[in-house]
């Protein structure tokens, strides 16, 4: 998960850097939501993929989710944890709207998107390492899926995720410990066939 990881947190710097926040004074809080937006669209793309398991949905869902926020900015009382705010409202559409017209089953995604999850510099054979722990994470139960992108990848605590997600944090451990379960055989296969192949 590291290389994933270290990707996800060098586009959000990169984000961070052109932020509305920058800016001095006081902000209103319409200019805090589209600052927020702007470092967090990235993560909410990365966690409406992980709920829908398809990228398509997850354009669509970001797109809801910017309108929402913006249509709702007003409502908007602290302008700490706005990437929690975003991401809660991407899940709401997602359970309100968008899941019901779409095929709930667990998938592989048929390009792994990898300008915006793998580290650049990497050799290609980490890459292609990476790329099949992400297709295999896709693979997991919805559940499990967003646990795993919201944890292993955002970076956010248990209790963090266990509070965006309604849930106790003990379901939060428990589906992380049966995804590293399901995970652990293919990423155990891959890194032994990587060692083979750097033995050549």
């Amino acid at each position: 998960m590291s290389v994933l990881t270290t990707r996800a947190r060098s586009v959000e710097s990169k984000h961070t850097q052109v932020a509305i926040y920058s800016m001095g004074g006081e902000i209103s809080s319409e200019q805090a939501v589209r600052g927020a937006i702007q470092m967090h669209s990235k993560r909410v793309w990365r966690f409406g993929l992980a709920l829908s398991g398809a990228s398509d949905v997850a354009d669509d869902l970001l797109q809801s989710t910017c309108l929402r926020a913006l249509e709702r900015h007003h409502q908007v009382t602290s302008h700490d944890r706005l990437d929690s705010w975003l991401m809660t409202i991407c899940r709401s559409i997602w359970l309100n709207e968008v899941r019901a017209r779409s095929v709930r089953k667990a998938q592989a995604l048929s390009v792994t998107p990898e300008a915006d999850l793998i580290a650049p510099g990497n050799d290609s054979e980490t890459n292609i390492f990476a790329t099949e722990v992400f297709t295999q994470v896709m693979q997991l139960p919805e559940a499990q899926r967003e646990t795993v992108m919201l944890v292993f990848v955002e970076g956010y605590s248990y209790r963090e995720a266990a509070a965006l997600l309604e849930v106790p944090i003990g379901t939060i451990m428990s589906r992380l410990s049966n995804a590293r379960q399901k995970l652990k055989t293919v990423m155990q296969h891959e890194a032994a066939d990587a060692v083979r192949r750097s033995g050549k």
